[in-house]
């Protein structure tokens, strides 16, 4: 069992208050104790993080980059590792907890390359004799609130980023995820880097990550989380005109046209809506399918998601966990009885299920005769659930796919290149997928979406240095020429 303190100015520190964290997988397994942060710890952190920052920025560019080489290179070869941790602690398969904890590693392993590259731009000015120098610095101070989902790879694509550029950090990650948060921060904490640059402050976000947006002594704040919470920084950060990137919430479409490759469009249908138990902000919780060939769909579909194997995160063979708590788990049970009274019928699953271990567990579910303004088609649930929507044509298809406040992904399945490319210039969404699920991205270019699933700059790739630095333009004049 593992006992995790906080990470403060350099130090692990011990606290009044601890919670305990189980396996959702078996409610009998218990992960660990954590600390729990105080306000006046958040302070203390963002104290120690200004006094460092200013000696990481001045480190140098190389020393940047071997940290956070380091840190990936520890982070890949320890994947098998601290991804069966992540899994136990979280619900995720093992396949997928390694993968995350190893996507972690090249998150960090591209930004130290990206440490060498935050170059500026110099030219003549319109005046005689001078010239403009426009430079990158660091932003300070950054805020890091992470969600649970993914609790060492977004973490991690924030953290690499926010160091890469010169800045210090107080991570405040998700409290039900303390175990991952913990090890990942015990890797940070080992490198060569300014003691109080990394601070781990642990607690829950309706006292933590509140102080860090209202109160904390911080220029910049990256939050992923819900619309609602994201709703609440928003307008506590901006009032102290703090620079806010902030990822919330999504209701992805997939759409099924009728020359898509049918066995494989299930598959990804699949893949998009159960991975991870829907879990996922990419998660594919909308199916619209072209009515030609709906009932052939539907019933790979519906044969390809009766032969998923439901179980513990950690036995071999798996591929959908539990969901992450006993709360989540009864959330998710009342949007089964909302569709069906919205007049969906539930063709397969909506249930909970009683397994050797008793865990959070949830049969994947299918919804079929969906309608778009229907709440399970327009609300996020973040459930092992879809819904199929059929749809006449392309033009159909789009607009049902746009029809929702939210826009992170959309995918299409088709042979058609036209087809294909009329989706994804009219898709509202900031990720378009064509013949691939909703769910999974490469870490070198940017990732986020528009309307209320996204505010603030990008995230991930070249696009991080938006977020993570402010803009430096020099005027020089040199005198006048002899």
């Amino acid at each position: 069992m593992l006992t995790g303190r906080n990470f403060i100015a350099g130090e692990w520190r011990d606290s009044a208050d601890w919670i305990e964290d189980v396996s959702p997988s078996d409610v009998s397994d218990l992960v660990g104790r954590f600390a729990q942060a105080s306000l006046a710890d958040v302070h203390e952190a963002v104290t120690a993080a200004r006094v460092a920052q200013p000696q990481w920025a001045a480190a140098g560019l190389e020393a940047r980059a071997a940290a956070l080489d380091a840190i990936g290179r520890e982070l890949m070869a320890r994947s098998k590792e601290l991804g069966e941790l992540l899994s136990r602690e979280e619900g995720k398969t093992l396949p997928e907890g390694v993968g995350e904890v190893y996507r972690a590693g090249q998150f960090f392993a591209y930004f130290a390359g990206e440490a060498l590259r935050n170059l500026g731009s110099s030219g003549e000015s319109v005046r005689a004799g001078v010239e403009t120098l426009v430079a990158r610095e660091p932003l300070g101070v950054v805020a890091i609130i992470s969600p649970w989902n993914f609790p060492i790879a977004t973490a991690s694509w924030k953290i690499a980023p926010a160091l890469a550029f010169g800045n210090a950090v107080v991570w405040k990650p998700a409290n039900v995820t303390p175990a991952s948060a913990w090890a990942l921060t015990e890797i940070v904490s080992r490198q060569a880097i300014p003691k109080g640059l990394f601070n781990l402050v642990m607690g829950p976000g309706s006292a933590i990550g509140r102080e860090l947006a209202a109160k904390a002594d911080i220029q910049g704040l990256s939050f992923t989380g819900s619309g609602a919470v994201g709703s609440g920084i928003a307008a506590a950060a901006a009032a102290r005109f703090i620079k806010l990137q902030l990822e919330m919430g999504s209701k992805n479409p997939f759409v099924v046209m009728d020359d898509a490759d049918l066995d494989r469009a299930a598959d990804l249908a699949v893949n998009g809506a159960f991975g991870g138990a829907g879990q996922k902000c990419t998660a594919a919780s909308r199916l619209i399918v072209h009515r030609p060939i709906h009932d052939a769909f539907v019933e790979l579909l519906l044969a390809k998601t009766r032969a998923l194997k439901v179980g513990h995160a950690l036995e071999a063979g798996v591929q959908m966990g539990p969901v992450i708590s006993a709360e989540q788990l009864a959330a998710n049970l009342d949007y089964v009885a909302l569709g069906r009274c919205e007049g969906a019928e539930l063709a397969y699953g909506g249930q909970a299920l009683e397994l050797t271990h008793k865990g959070h567990y949830m049969a994947p579910t299918v919804f079929l005769n969906g309608r778009s303004r229907m709440r399970i088609n327009q609300e996020e649930m973040f459930a092992p659930i879809t819904c199929v929507i059929s749809v006449a044509d392309l033009d159909e298809a789009i607009a049902v796919a746009n029809d929702t406040p939210y826009g992170l992904t959309a995918g299409i399945a088709t042979r058609s290149l036209a087809r294909a490319t009329k989706f994804r210039q009219a898709s509202r969404s900031g990720c378009v997928m064509v013949n691939l699920p909703t769910a999974g991205t490469d870490y070198h270019v940017p990732f986020g979406g528009v309307r209320a699933s996204s505010y603030g700059p990008r995230e991930q790739g070249r696009a991080a240095v938006e977020f993570y630095t402010q803009m430096k333009t020099s005027y020089i004049y040199a005198g006048a020429p002899e």
